[in-house]
């Protein structure tokens, strides 16, 4: 019986400190939640409508000169930029990511992926890893953006894979990442990065006349590349505020199933001390009984 108490203590203890450790992750990731929200709440209004204006440039400028990274050809090379954690402990987040690339991958392109031809450029340390131990095409050169998240760092890769898709090593791009919604939701998206999305035309709608100054050629030149830079920023943005929640909602969970596991394992503590006290006085009574007799 003193053996089973003592089980039983050690028990709660470990749960006590594991619900303190998961209560100050809890905290922390409610004060940086707070801040990765403020920083895409307030640039996704700006990127959304940079995008729209791109979309219809493109729209309305079919075969024009200048418009290579608008160019659709047969997709014989697809990049994917699957943008991951580089931490776990954030519920099903990363791999609710992961899921998403394989099924973009076993839906869309599934014949390119049998030659070979889908290459994953991982954002973010988690994905990486995955990717490499299930044996796909998986480049590291951008899995550490996360260590030093910025406009410039994100700008090098979005500016190397515009440079891949205009040397047609690639014929198609999609980012895969996880919108933030809210601190308990995530809403997973693949998202078309090249060529550009074009918008689709209504029946009888006429073609928009757009004024350029200065000319369409510079203006495009100097346009495009800038607007597929926060297109990718938007998407990390997004991807490091929903890990966040995902980690804030997870130890939140983490907390109260500790809670539920305490009052369990004290209700059995109460009742094998309360067994072992009346064990004691019937052994005291039993003794007693026995000197008298």
């Amino acid at each position: 019986m003193a053996g089973q108490l003592k089980e039983v203590r050690n028990r709660i203890k470990s749960v006590q400190s594991t619900q303190q450790i998961t209560k100050a992750m809890k905290m922390v990731s409610a004060a940086k939640l707070r801040r990765a929200q403020d920083a895409i709440v307030q640039m996704r209004p700006y990127a959304r409508k940079l995008q729209e204006m791109l979309s219809n440039i493109v729209s309305n400028s079919d075969g024009e000169v200048g418009m290579a990274l608008a160019t659709e050809r047969p997709i014989e090379k697809v990049l994917l930029i699957v943008i991951t954690s580089d931490r776990g402990l954030a519920g099903a987040f990363n791999a609710n990511v992961i899921k998403l690339a394989k099924a973009a991958i076993a839906e869309k392109y599934s014949a390119q992926y049998k030659k070979g031809n889908v290459t994953i450029w991982s954002i973010g340390k988690k994905g990486f890893e995955h990717f490499q131990k299930n044996n796909y095409t998986v480049d590291a050169t951008y899995k550490d953006i996360f260590l030093n998240l910025s406009f410039e760092s994100v700008q090098q890769a979005s500016k190397a894979a515009m440079a891949a898709f205009e040397e047609k090593r690639f014929d198609a791009v999609e980012i895969i990442y996880s919108q933030f919604k809210n601190a308990a939701t995530q809403v997973f998206q693949v998202e078309r990065f090249l060529p550009i999305p074009k918008v689709e035309k209504k029946e009888g709608a006429t073609k928009a006349d757009f004024i350029y100054d200065p000319g369409k050629a510079e203006l495009v030149a100097e346009l495009m590349p800038k607007i597929l830079n926060t297109q990718l920023y938007k998407a990390v943005l997004d991807s490091n505020a929903s890990e966040h929640g995902a980690r804030m909602t997870a130890m939140d969970k983490a907390s109260e199933n500790a809670n539920e596991m305490l009052r369990t394992l004290k209700i059995s503590y109460n009742r094998a001390r309360q067994a072992a006290i009346t064990t004691e006085l019937t052994e005291i009574v039993s003794g007693a009984a026995a000197l008298q007799g």
